[in-house]
């Protein structure tokens, strides 16, 4: 098995008002030896905002802002902006999170030049019913059936909000950090499968239009399924892809119900540079896994959830949230990592 060290917690709520009920889950760019985390933010009522910090090095906190750096500003965020992920591609960099209307939960995107100013562009998945999905890939020979067991939230949130439209939630927006073949790429979840797009030269393309006929092959953007016991319940993004000579590695979360609920597990897999589609290979086994107490307690028990990573050398830090309440550091030699995975690679039915 690969050695993971863990470093410890990196930063913890604070009594600020923004962040007095937890901070998680930050997107990570690193910028020569400076690594900018943009992390989840929470307060009271579980209202959330995109905090900012720079380290210095992979670990050093150096500076931390006091008010959040990107907030809810349209009906489609009113009840926060979550878990943002970040690439930075042709100079733009591109922050994809979750918006969170109090009902719906969906991938949105907001672009900048500079890290500091934030143009919104709104959401990027589709937005369509729970039966509407159900219609579209209807002749999609191999959904599995955990897809209609997820994905129906009619009933369970519409008590609360009983005026808002009901959507199929599509989140882990995660962009491929460079394009392939002139377009952009990105990987999206709508549970329990990690999906792809692949071929979009003008993110404006991603329209109704386009989503119809994406769901009418929906089958066919499947590119990780569950497999392993460690995430048997479900699997999503988790960090940016890295481009390697042996392919792109991913590092992303898996769900699995246990006696004590859901335990998400840091995981990695290698996907083929030139057709993302393909995968090349697994662990078996998680990365790492809750297993420290400020890992196994927290707001939401028993989460690694891996968001965001920097390059150091060899060392490849791995940044993620613990127990929804605070943000911890891996660290992995990248080197031994990709070892590891041509020792596990799987056959592909693509």
């Amino acid at each position: 098995m690969i050695a993971v060290k863990k470093e410890g917690v990196l930063i913890q709520k604070t009594e600020l008002i923004f962040e007095n009920e937890g901070v998680l889950n930050p997107a990570v760019i690193k910028e020569g030896d400076c690594v900018h985390l943009f992390y989840r933010a929470v307060s009271k009522g579980n209202y959330s905002s995109i905090g900012y910090c720079k380290l210095k090095g992979p670990l050093t906190v150096e500076h931390r802002d006091q008010a959040p750096v990107i907030v809810s500003e349209f009906d489609y965020e009113s009840h926060g902006v979550e878990d943002p992920r970040i690439v930075k591609i042709e100079g733009i960099y591109y922050l994809t999170y979750t918006a969170f209307d109090g009902v719906n939960a969906l991938g949105a995107l907001a672009t900048s030049s500079d890290l500091m100013h934030w143009d919104k562009k709104g959401i990027i998945v589709p937005q369509v019913t729970y039966n509407e999905f159900n219609a579209l890939t209807a002749n999609n020979i191999r959904i599995n059936n955990k897809y209609f067991r997820y994905n129906n939230h009619q009933g369970v949130i519409q008590k609360q909000e009983p005026k808002k439209k009901v959507l199929l939630w599509d989140k882990n927006i995660i962009l491929f950090p460079r394009k392939i073949d002139g377009k952009f790429i990105f990987l999206h979840r709508i549970k329990p499968d990690i999906q792809i797009v692949v071929a979009v030269r003008k993110l404006e393309e991603l329209n109704s239009k386009f989503w119809v006929n994406y769901f009418a092959n929906f089958d066919k953007c499947i590119v990780m399924k569950p497999k392993y016991e460690h995430e048997a319940s479900y699997i999503g993004g988790g960090c940016p892809p890295i481009e390697t000579q042996l392919g792109w590695l991913i590092i992303y979360h898996g769900v699995q119900d246990t006696i004590k609920g859901y335990v998400y597990s840091a995981c990695a897999a290698l996907l083929d540079l030139k057709n993302p589609m393909k995968e090349i290979a697994r662990l078996p086994y998680p990365l790492f896994k809750p297993e420290l107490i400020w890992e196994l307690k927290g707001e939401v028990n028993n989460v690694c959830f891996p968001t965001g990573t920097a390059l150091f050398e060899d060392t490849l830090y791995i940044y993620y949230g613990a127990a929804d309440e605070r943000i911890g550091t891996a660290s992995v030699s990248i080197s031994e990592l990709m070892k590891e995975l041509m020792l596990n690679t799987v056959k592909n039915e693509k």
